[in-house]
């Protein structure tokens, strides 16, 4: 891999973020009267996008806004604007990263209309709601503004083709309604939950959330490794693998998820994921899978179902890695998904200087320094910083957040004078070594009392 690549700066992508810099903090204050910075923030937006086609609307969105008659109609034209540049950001940034990588990646296909999501009273009420909180800002929330949400977070959580606009109204609501008031925060993070609200607008125009009919596929899934997605309510494990097809090797994800509470971190989440034991399984015992039929989306995420995997040979992740992750192609990135937040590209990297630091852990590699994002690594496995400043090989996900970090989802370190493989996801599918198995005991206690009084309270 030619990390000395990755050294360069892309152009236009700090430009990029000063102007989503300053339409953020436009939205602190709120869009109702904004002040001569805030207008020459707004300004700068639409001058960015002057040569593009959103040129005409995002100019009207400005003007009007300026002038305090903004609709849902102008917010989107505002939003379509900070996306197209960030999703600009992401598609240079990937550019670079597969230059380096020596990597293939396919265009999107030419999908055709998609189904209907439906519910168009559910998506104005969606878009309502986030009109109240650009128009208020986020020094302006309240929890009276922050209520407004829950009618329709809950009808959204009740229909299927809308829940994923419900639980990220959900989790932003929840968000907002700890924080609240926005008038005695000590520090608002704006990138954050201007991320958030971008989202949700977007998810909430009609025909953003039409269902497009997967693909199917077949071949031999070789896990790399898990990266484990925990929030209060919800924990999600996205295993990160290659797939031997008749067409090749391709990278793909498969993830697995499940409701969970706040007081259950830690390795107790694997105890809520083992509905898909399968596929946890394949990770902890470093085994293949065979896919018959696997649906699949265009944009490489497998729609996991064991009924159409079955145990294989065992395949060793960095055996995996150093034969296959080379000549690997990748998946296109959807549009809506295009951020360079969302960029989380599995990477082998040797021959490098792990150094630990009061922050965390620093990798020195030829060409290249990038900072380990130990705030990624879970507790949930056996793989901590100190291992990884150990370490001479790692398998991780290379990110973007200002520069390249790498998130560690295995390495090889020295342990008691032997190179021994640590996996972040080694407990997935229950653990074998004993300090794995003492908190998996532990968690099984934990979530044997919760699964116990959940079922008092729904016998009452």
């Amino acid at each position: 891999m030619r990390f000395d690549l990755l050294a360069s700066p892309v152009d236009g992508v700090t430009e990029a973020y000063e102007v989503v810099a300053g339409f953020d903090g436009v939205l602190v204050a709120g869009l109702l009267r904004p002040g001569t910075e805030q207008i020459a923030a707004l300004h700068a937006l639409a001058a960015a996008l002057s040569g593009t086609p959103l040129a005409g609307r995002v100019a009207e969105a400005v003007d009007k806004t300026v002038a305090g008659s903004i609709s849902d109609e102008h917010l989107a034209a505002l939003v379509a604007a900070r996306s197209a540049l960030l999703g600009a950001s992401h598609d240079a940034l990937l550019a670079r990263l597969d230059e380096a990588a020596g990597r293939s990646r396919a265009p999107w296909p030419a999908a055709g209309p998609g189904t209907p999501a439906g519910a168009d009273n559910l998506l104005a009420a969606a878009r309502s709601w986030l009109s109240e909180l650009a128009i208020a800002g986020w020094r302006g929330i309240d929890h009276d503004l922050v209520s407004h949400a829950d009618q329709a977070v809950q009808a959204l959580l009740a229909e299927p083709r809308l829940r994923r606009l419900g639980a990220l109204l959900d989790g932003f609501a929840g968000e907002l309604r700890a924080c609240a008031p926005g008038a005695t925060m000590p520090r608002v993070p704006v990138r954050r939950w201007a991320d958030l609200w971008a989202r949700a607008v977007l998810l909430a125009q009609p025909g953003a959330l039409a269902a497009i009919e997967p693909g199917t596929v077949s071949g031999r899934l070789l896990p790399l490794g898990v990266d484990l997605h925990e929030h209060p309510t919800a924990v999600q494990a996205q295993v990160h693998a290659v797939l031997e097809t008749a067409d090749g090797p391709r990278l793909v994800r498969a993830s697995v998820s499940a409701p969970k509470v706040d007081t259950l971190v830690g390795s107790g989440v694997w105890q809520l994921l083992r509905g898909h034991s399968a596929l946890l399984a394949a990770v902890t015992e470093q085994r293949a899978m065979d896919l018959t039929d696997m649906p699949i989306t265009s944009g490489g995420d497998l729609i996991w179902s064991d009924a159409h995997a079955k145990p294989g040979a065992p395949a060793e992740p960095f055996a995996t890695a150093r034969v296959q992750l080379a000549t690997a192609s990748a998946a296109p990135v959807p549009p809506l998904e295009r951020h360079p937040v969302r960029l989380a590209e599995p990477v082998l990297i040797e021959g490098y200087t792990a150094t630990a630091h009061d922050d965390g852990v620093t990798i020195t590699l030829p060409g290249l320094t990038v900072e380990v994002d130990v705030e990624r690594m879970h507790g949930a496995g056996p793989l901590t910083p100190t291992l990884v400043a150990a370490s001479t090989a790692c398998i991780g996900l290379l990110r973007w957040d200002g520069g390249w970090t790498i998130q560690p989802l295995a390495v090889e370190a020295q342990v008691k004078r032997k190179t021994v493989a640590v996996h972040a996801g080694a407990w997935a599918g229950g653990a074998a070594d004993a300090a794995g198995a003492k908190a998996e005991a532990a968690a099984a206690d934990a979530v044997k009392v919760l699964r116990e009084r959940a079922g008092r309270l729904l016998r009452r």
